[in-house]
């Protein structure tokens, strides 16, 4: 099992490396060709919402993507590290517990409605420290 971990500060010019870098692993972990843009959405799009959630709320915290290859399948975490506060109700933005403008205007849960219909499995965990979306494809496996 290989990991690949990536951080980035909360800049939206940042979620394309961070597409790319996701399409790169995913292919190099043998993910079919023909799932590479619904990796590539999906990604953008947990990314995406964690910029949102940063820039409102913590804007000085990473954002922190990890690329996991076992040995069928192509895992990716997502994890804002915003947690929640007197300024940042719980189940505010990110998780799309409420119909807040989220990216773009749009209702926060659209985002997860998207991340949904991308990925093969999804979970969505907040805890004390932050959110985190876990999304995963079938792959080949094994780094080549």
């Amino acid at each position: 099992m290989a990991t690949v971990e990536l951080s980035f500060t909360p800049l939206p010019a940042h979620v394309r490396t961070a597409r790319l870098v996701a399409t790169a692993v995913a292919r190099r972990s043998g993910v079919d060709e023909a799932l590479m843009d619904e990796v590539r959405l999906a990604v953008g799009e947990a990314c995406s919402r964690a910029v949102e959630e940063h820039r409102l709320y913590c804007p000085a915290e990473p954002i922190r993507l990890a690329l996991t290859d076992t040995a069928d399948r192509f895992l990716v975490v997502v994890t804002d590290n915003c947690a929640p506060s007197a300024t940042k109700p719980p189940g505010a933005g990110f998780n799309g517990g409420d119909d807040s403008p989220g990216a773009a205007g749009m209702p926060a849960g659209l985002g997860f409605a998207v991340i949904a219909g991308l990925a093969d499995d999804v979970e969505i965990s907040e805890t004390a420290a932050g959110t985190s979306i876990r999304m995963s494809w079938p792959s080949a496996g094994g780094a080549r």
